[in-house]
């Protein structure tokens, strides 16, 4: 695809062309259902488990893949390969290990509408995400890349104490990290956390989320085509319950990349402090509840569709999703009815027949919990102000298909409004001024990403300096809380949504898979300083 075509998750529209070229690329990749997906232990795949069914959630009559379940030997094998790999990884020099990355990129980009395909299929995104997801992972690995080779393999001349003594800082790898990613994002979040493992010189045991094997294994298709080593990116599927715990519960794991609730994540940050070889290393990106705030003197309009378009992209099913919109009640009306009127106007319907807004949710228990969540906003008094409908006619009636929802609640301070959903629902409340907007923001446990439309400097300022959050967005007609791009906005949460450490996409994301190593040599015959 040409620079001028490119898809990111700011992208609203598509032309014939690439339209009938997905249309092709999705009918080639169901003509290979169910595809046998087996993981990765030593060279090859798992024997498992049965095999687990994978059904769209476009259509539940659709199974995607069967996939092995690996059994808790073959979790222990698979540490055991990559642990035997890491000498070999690690003495293999920095700029290859980027070579090696950087052509997994290509090789990516080169796939992009196959991957793509598979994604709508797998997890029910719409075109334009999916194709914007498998960019977004050749862009990561290209940056990552790029950020080793600029800072030289992390190695870096010191100041020395007396002119016969060499001194330099080396950041020089763990060993072996698990890295396990969710089902929302199954090629960009996994690729983000392998690759940065990979270009330190460690190796991988790689967990996919059980909803999204397909992309993971074509991902990991990827750097091994690349050149990188099978044993040096072992790949292992099944329950995090399981497969998860067995990862997290060996002590040969040197660290731990993981992106996924908040109440998982806090728990793999306890267990690292486990174990008598001290705290291991973690790198979690987890949940979010994020705002927007809207002034009495923002761009009405803008801020309607950017608060849209951040609430309900991929059904509301990304930890930067717009949750919550707190707006000043001299435009609360006003912007409301845009609001609506934008929401009302966004199409739910199958991916894979067309370019629907929004696709389906990813699974039954998800449609429960949009039926509960709507109950519950009505039953505490509060009202739901356009949509709140699961969708099951038709064409949708084999999927898992809700409306687009915007409630209101009777308080400010209900339950609801700290509580992370991930579904296409969007809770509205006006507030007196910008300084109580931000208040009630940041009264949630959570810390991912915020959103302010406003036309005035000092309500900007205002905002960048009080709000807590670690990816900021203002006026942002694109996207309220959403669409973070590699080298561009770099994405960490604070509080409950991220540990400490430099954020994904960043410039700095690297370090986190590294640890510093202070050498100082003095040559023979030297004497002391004075």
């Amino acid at each position: 695809m040409s620079e001028s075509r490119r898809i990111t998750y700011t992208s609203t529209a598509t032309d014939p062309e690439f339209r009938a070229s997905f249309d092709r690329e999705l009918a080639r990749v169901r003509g290979r259902f169910p595809l046998a997906l087996g993981g990765n232990v030593g060279e090859g795949p798992v024997e498992g488990l049965p095999a687990h069914p994978v059904v769209s959630p476009i259509d539940t009559r659709l199974v995607v893949a069967r996939v092995a379940i690996a059994t808790p030997g073959e979790v222990e094998a698979a540490v055991g390969f990559a642990r035997s790999a890491f000498p070999r990884w690690r003495a293999l020099a920095w700029q290859r290990r980027a070579e090696v990355v950087r052509d997994a990129a290509e090789r990516i980009a080169a796939r992009n509408l196959e991957l793509a395909a598979w994604m709508v299929y797998e997890v029910g995104k719409t075109r334009l995400e999916a194709m914007a997801e498998v960019e977004e992972s050749a862009d990561l690995l290209r940056y990552y890349a790029e950020r080793m080779e600029s800072r030289h393999g992390y190695r870096r001349p010191l100041a020395r104490m007396s002119p016969a003594e060499t001194t330099e800082s080396v950041l020089l790898p763990y060993g072996v990290w698990a890295v396990v990613s969710p089902w929302n994002f199954p090629s960009a979040l996994a690729a983000g956390m392998i690759a940065g493992a990979l270009l330190g010189g460690n190796t991988v045991v790689f967990k996919p989320a059980l909803d999204a094997p397909v992309s993971g294994e074509l991902l990991c298709q990827a750097f091994w085509d690349a050149g990188l080593p099978r044993d040096a990116l072992q790949l292992v599927h099944g329950p995090g319950a399981t497969v998860g715990a067995a990862l997290l519960a060996d002590e040969r794991i040197a660290g731990v990349a993981f992106t996924g609730s908040s109440a998982v994540g806090m728990r793999i940050v306890r267990a690292a402090t486990e174990g008598d070889a001290g705290p291991r290393p973690v790198v979690v990106e987890m949940g979010g509840k994020n705002a927007c705030l809207v002034t009495a003197t923002a761009d009405l309009d803008a801020a309607a569709e950017g608060v849209a378009r951040s609430a309900f992209g991929f059904g509301g099913q990304k930890c930067s999703a717009c949750s919550r919109v707190y707006v000043e009640r001299a435009v609360a009306q006003p912007f409301l009815d845009r609001l609506i009127r934008r929401t009302e106007a966004m199409k739910v319907g199958d991916p894979a027949a067309g370019d629907p807004a929004l696709g389906p949710v990813i699974r039954q228990s998800a449609l429960e919990s949009y039926r509960r969540y709507v109950e519950e906003i009505v039953a505490s008094g509060g009202e739901i102000v356009s949509g709140g409908q699961v969708l099951s006619s038709g064409d949708l009636a084999c999927g898992f298909y809700a409306q687009p929802t915007i409630g209101r609640l009777p308080s400010p301070d209900h339950l609801l409004f700290s509580e992370e959903m991930f579904l296409p629902i969007l809770l509205f409340q006006e507030v007196e001024d910008l300084a109580e907007g931000i208040a009630r923001a940041n009264a949630v446990p959570y810390g991912l990403t915020a959103g302010l439309f406003t036309t005035d400097e000092h309500e900007k300022q205002y905002f960048l300096e009080r709000i807590e959050a670690g990816v900021l967005y203002v006026n942002r007609r694109s996207g309220a809380t959403t669409g973070a791009w590699p080298g561009i906005n770099p994405f960490g949460g604070w509080k409950a949504s991220g540990a400490p450490g430099p954020a994904a996409l960043g410039p700095d994301y690297l370090l986190n898979f590294l640890r510093e190593q202070s050498r100082t040599v003095n040559g023979f015959g030297d004497s002391p300083p004075a």
